[in-house]
């Protein structure tokens, strides 16, 4: 195994130098090359080749979302708290900027980006001016340019249907919000509802009366669109509903609750992302586990790949998810 004094002899600079970059010493005043060629020799000796990690500089974290859009969804908070976990692990320094900031506030310096939110075309092609690296976060912009990890919703919606129609039902309802189009201002489809209706269709089992979608993925939001199905549909009501997000999913139990309509005898409910909440709710919430340290993760290590190892080919993960089934659905 090599040591620090091989790579001192390869390189030709001092042990202590090499001893001081290799730790990360960010007091010692060496030049940008002098630390490159040290890691890439020490990574060339598999000097502790799993944590040598360079300082990797002047990286974007483009959280677009407004503040009330992450305490609506705890999902895009703890996204944004396992990005910021993510980059002091691997060794980031990594700078905020946030919607209410303008896309004009990201510096053209920048080496790279990782996104969470919509951004129009506009703000797309100021950030194609300036770099072609970046990784997005649970959207695919770009995917001739730019990487993406994102959770795949429509395998998950699929799989939603699926396990109703084994569990004996066949009239599903779909609760849901709706995507903002930033270049149009207009509420558009999202994967989920886009996804079902296909999927429902492909089965014979489509109807749209039993479909309510509002924009916002909050509880108040499950909890007005459920109000809005039970009063509308009445007798007629599903026997079950697949709703878009845990929040919408508390919402629509909170509703089902005050009307004393049975859960899960009468109706079933499935929610996305297992919040911490969703085990407590009455009854408690079945619905997909979504992996998110996975997920940023991965949007990390693909960020390093392209500023670290050059990489050139664009990459688009999908992850999987595990439905976690508790006593909301039967």
């Amino acid at each position: 195994m090599a040591t620090i004094k091989d790579i001192a002899k390869e390189v030709g600079f001092s042990i202590s130098t090499v001893s001081r970059v290799l730790n990360n010493d960010l007091s010692l005043s060496v030049p940008d090359e002098t630390r490159e060629k040290i890691f890439e020799v020490a990574d060339k000796l598999n000097y502790r080749k799993k944590t040598v990690r360079p300082m990797v500089k002047n990286i974007a974290f483009l959280y677009w979302l407004t503040d009330k859009e992450e305490l609506e969804d705890v999902y895009f908070k703890t996204m944004r708290l396992e990005v910021e976990k993510w980059a002091k692990k691997c060794n980031v320094e990594l700078t905020t900027y946030k919607i209410t900031d303008g896309i004009a506030k990201i510096p053209d310096t920048i080496e790279g980006f990782i996104a969470v939110g919509s951004f129009s075309d506009k703000e797309l092609d100021y950030l194609k001016s300036i770099t072609s690296r970046g990784v997005f976060i649970d959207s695919t912009p770009d995917p001739d340019l730019y990487d993406s990890v994102r959770p795949d919703l429509a395998q998950m919606t699929k799989k939603t249907v699926d396990f109703l129609i084994e569990k004996g039902h066949s009239r599903i309802g779909f609760i849901g919000g709706t995507y903002h189009n930033p270049n149009t201002d207009q509420d558009e489809m999202d994967i989920r509802e886009k996804t079902f209706r296909a999927y429902m269709k492909e089965k014979g089992l489509l109807d749209d009366q039993f479909i309510f979608c509002h924009r916002g993925f909050s509880v108040h939001n499950g909890y007005y669109l459920m109000i809005k199905a039970i009063e509308q549909l009445g007798e007629s009501l599903p026997t079950a509903f697949f709703t878009a997000a845990d929040p919408i999913a508390v919402g629509c139990l909170q509703a089902l609750n005050e009307y004393g309509i049975a859960i899960p005898n009468r109706v079933s409910v499935i929610g996305v992302n297992n919040i911490s909440v969703a085990k407590y709710v009455s009854p408690p919430l079945t619905t997909f586990r979504i992996d998110l340290e996975e997920i940023c993760k991965n949007a990390m290590e693909l960020l390093l790949e392209q500023i670290v190892e050059k990489r050139k080919t664009v990459k688009t993960l999908y992850l999987g998810s595990e439905l976690v089934v508790r006593k909301s659905t039967n």
